[in-house]
């Protein structure tokens, strides 16, 4: 390696790299151990997961990124500086290569050892999440990462890819076949044809020809190093708002917990753009943001969580439960919380299906906008998320219909939203209208509404539609183990009725906790459950507070 010192990261905020006073390091120390690196020597390798963290005494280390075959300095650390981000917490590979670059001397810290201290001392947890933090985003905003992503703004599939890495906050490198004059290049040296687009090269050295999101999952070993046959305390199944606040509260009180997401952390919030009524943020807050800390939160305290596991079934006739799988595996557990939520209720239209991704989309996050800057768009639905994704593309977008069935928006929509949708000039409401028919070819063109009072029908020529209209819970995977209602909404506590209970042949002398199913010791919290209030307070709310009954389910 060439002797020349290493380059000061002076292009990365100072924030990121904060230095430790002798006294910080000395009680990270404390769950640590001493060890020298020759100059030269790697200590960590992209490759292998369970990533050590370091703290540097003397000495400095490089941070590589590795682009074909050759290595790049990112960033160094120099004396009290600390490796690592949230990958650290997760257990998950490192994006970048560890090496010293003069005799070193460090302090080493295992995954657990750093859970425990990050749990403990909480000025250092403060320091260590912070740049952690901080270090993903950068690392996405830079595209610094294992992820080369090819494909076009018009796929389905590629927008599905983007959407799968954004949400679980992964860097990754895109090339537009529609746009990049040099992508046969690199399609010639891997061999890929048109037809396997969109292509993922995964650690630049896979290719994964159309990947479903499980592959994905298993390319960047996600779920490495999860025991899926150990009894848990509890499962969660979902990791939107309500089961992220389970996953935090359980762990937080010392029990073993494991998150399984059938997609990405968030649910249906963290594709909210803006949240402005959420309780101590008055600036507002993106859905995603907010799951990220969640999500960060969970893992600091002990919460496990498995990416891309959907949830077949519930083996509900003995105990302990066990979630099923599409791979026959089961996981056990002792209790479970089922924040499932809802999705919604897709437009009764003959083509919808051509066009999800490629003009039709079910949030409004900064990826969409991206893809409708300077154009007209049309929102379907009255609620809430409509409203916030009015306020949000119209700050991009050319103009925002936002279609209703009804008379208006009083009865759906907070009024600090109706209140903001009348003063944007570019956002045009539309009564009593909705969407009859959609046209285009490999991507949406156009729309066709009809306005039901006078029967008026008209075509826009307009490619982007974000249908956010009504909730389906997301509960038929329950295979009738819990009682629901007649929309599949899970009852819970008070509002199961005798003879819910005694065709769920209820074994115990109590009735059921607060927010418990028909089911000892399975829950059920946030827009799953009838009679949610469908407010994201309110699922953090239900979240927190089935674990607390979780607990007198494990002491019975």
């Amino acid at each position: 390696m060439d002797s020349t010192p290493a380059p000061s990261p002076r292009s990365w905020p100072a924030e990121m790299f904060p230095v430790l006073t002798p006294e910080q390091q000395a009680r990270v120390l404390a769950h640590g151990r001493l060890r020298n690196a020759e100059n030269g020597e790697t200590v960590v390798e992209p490759s292998t997961p369970g990533i050590k963290f370091f703290v540097v005494v003397s000495g400095r280390l490089e941070l590589l990124r590795l682009l074909d075959n050759n290595e790049e300095v990112v960033a160094v650390c120099e004396p009290g500086m600390f490796t690592g981000e949230l990958n650290v917490l997760s257990g998950r590979r490192s994006f970048v290569r560890i090496r010293a670059a003069a005799a070193s001397e460090l302090i080493e810290i295992e995954r657990d050892a750093l859970r425990g201290l990050v749990q403990t001392d909480s000025e250092l947890s403060d320091i260590f999440l912070r740049a952690f933090i901080l270090r993903r985003l950068e690392l996405i905003a830079r595209g610094i990462g294992e992820l080369i992503l090819i494909g076009s703004n018009h796929s389905l599939d590629t927008f599905r890819i983007k959407e799968f890495l954004t949400r679980n906050y992964q860097p990754y490198s895109y090339i537009d076949l529609d746009t990049d004059a040099d992508v046969q290049d690199l399609l010639d040296r891997f061999h890929i044809a048109i037809d396997d687009l969109p292509v993922l090269i995964c650690r630049r050295t896979t290719v994964l020809r159309n990947p479903s999101n499980q592959k994905i999952v298993d390319c960047l070993g996600f779920n490495e190093g999860i025991d899926q046959t150990h009894v848990r305390d509890m499962i969660v199944v979902g990791a939107g708002p309500a089961g992220l606040a389970a996953a935090v509260y359980g762990a937080s009180e010392g029990l073993d917990v494991l998150v399984i997401e059938s997609d990405s952390p968030g649910g249906q919030a963290g594709s909210s753009s803006k949240i402005e009524n959420y309780l101590g943020f008055p600036t507002g807050i993106s859905g995603r943001e907010l799951a990220g800390n969640a999500y960060t939160q969970a893992q600091k305290f002990g919460a496990q969580m498995l990416i891309a596991k959907d949830a077949k079934g519930l083996a509900c006739d003995r105990r302990p439960y066990a979630l099923k799988f599409d791979d026959s595996q089961k996981v056990p557990a002792r209790t479970v919380v089922i924040a499932t939520g809802a999705q919604y209720r897709k437009l009764a239209l003959e083509n919808l299906s051509r066009f999800e991704g490629a003009g039709v989309y079910y949030g409004a996050t900064h990826l969409e906008a991206q893809l409708c800057g300077g154009e007209e768009v049309v929102i379907v639905g009255g609620g809430n998320s409509a409203g916030q994704a009015a306020v949000f593309l119209a700050q991009t977008a050319r103009r925002v219909y936002l279609l209703v069935r009804s008379d208006g928006l009083s009865k759906s929509m907070s009024r600090y939203l109706i209140r903001r949708i009348e003063e944007t000039p570019n956002i045009e409401l539309r009564i009593h209208t909705e969407v009859i028919a959609l046209s285009g070819n490999d991507h949406l063109e156009a729309i066709e509404c009809r306005n039901n009072k006078t029967g008026k029908v008209e075509e826009h020529k307009i490619g982007t539609l974000f249908s956010m209209t009504g909730a389906v819970p997301n509960s038929a995977w329950l295979e009738g183990c819990v009682a629901c209602d007649g929309l599949g909404f899970i009852k819970t506590g008070s509002d199961l009725s005798k003879e819910d209970l005694e065709r769920a042949k209820w074994p115990l002398a109590r009735h059921p906790y607060l927010l418990e199913t028909s089911l000892p010791g399975v829950f059920a919290v946030g827009d799953v459950r009838e009679g949610n209030v469908k407010r994201v307070a309110s699922a953090v709310g239900e979240g927190s507070i089935a674990v607390s009954f979780v607990h007198q389910v494990l002491a019975e």
